[in-house]
Order: C-alpha cells, then structure tokens, then sequence
C-alpha cells in the first residue's frame, strides 16, 4: 500500500539545511500527486525506456525513480501504461530528465511524475541503459539509495531519511 506522506521542502529545508543537496524546481508537474518521496532508484538512458518499463514492472517499495535521459527531446520515456504500472507497484514518483507523453492521462494517476515537457513520440526499444548507477545532470548527482523530497517549490536530496511525520 502507498504511503501518503505530507511535507513541504521548504519546511524541510528549514529544519536541514545543512545536511541536504537543494535543486529550484526545474521540472513540470504531471501527476496526480505534486509532492512525493522516497529512496533514490536511478537509470541512464537516451531515448530508450525498455529499462524503465523493466524497472516499473517490479516493486518500487515506495522508492523513486530518476530518469536521466540526457534532457532529451526526441522522445517520451513515460508515458500512461508506464505511470499506471508504477503506481500498481508502489513507485511514490517519477523524475524525468526529459520527455513524457499522455501528460492528460497522467495527471489522473496517484502518482508524482516531474518531467521537462511533453512530445507525443515514443521512444526506441532496444534494451539500452543503466540501472541503479549515479546520474548526474542540473549539476546535481542523484545515487541510488539517497532519499530525494520533491514537490513543486524544489527537490532536495539528503544521505539519509528525514523524519518529517
């Protein structure tokens, strides 16, 4: 069952500033859920979701998943099935360092989804990618079993869970 959890990163910031890795929100809010949290599960990719449908098909155990798609534009790398999918299976969110699509359909689903925009193409399915290594882009590295706080005032990234009940 997902966890409902309500924070606000800036609360957040303001109880652990030192200790957290803070990004101004670059990314567009698509999902139900505008605030979600969870430990950092990551793949590199480039405009190729097989990995991220691999990975979405298993139990996310409230995790979040970090897309780094170069910042692509070419392609989707979410789209409807895939959001329904992670959400079947306890994902708490989704950042994409790219492109979504059926950004309608999405908005439905009690899922956090951040992307950098829409394009309605899908992406190439040749199973090309890396899983659960650090990505890095905005400057930021996210590392796979960090925690990551996001909502739509920013996202901060901490070594380790905040206690924000």
């Amino acid at each position: 069952m997902k966890k409902k959890i309500k924070f606000k990163t800036a609360d957040l910031c303001d109880q652990h500033s030192n200790d957290l890795i803070i990004i101004g929100q670059k990314f567009n809010s698509y999902g139900k859920e505008s605030s979600f949290c969870g430990e950092i599960s990551t793949i590199r990719c480039l405009n190729d979701n097989s990995k991220v449908r691999e990975a979405l098909n298993t139990n996310g155990c409230n995790k979040v998943l970090v897309i780094d798609g170069n910042a692509s534009t070419d392609c989707a790398l979410l789209g409807d099935m895939l959001a329904e999918a992670a959400f079947s299976n306890n994902w708490s969110g989704i950042i994409v360092n790219g492109c979504i699509r059926d950004s309608d359909v999405i908005a439905g689903i009690g899922i956090g989804v951040f992307a950098l925009s829409t394009i309605p193409i899908k992406s190439i399915k040749k199973g090309i990618g890396d899983v659960n290594i650090d990505v890095t882009f905005m400057n930021v590295t996210f590392k796979p079993g960090d925690y990551i706080y996001a909502d739509l005032d920013g996202i901060i990234i901490s070594k380790k869970e905040l206690n924000i009940m």
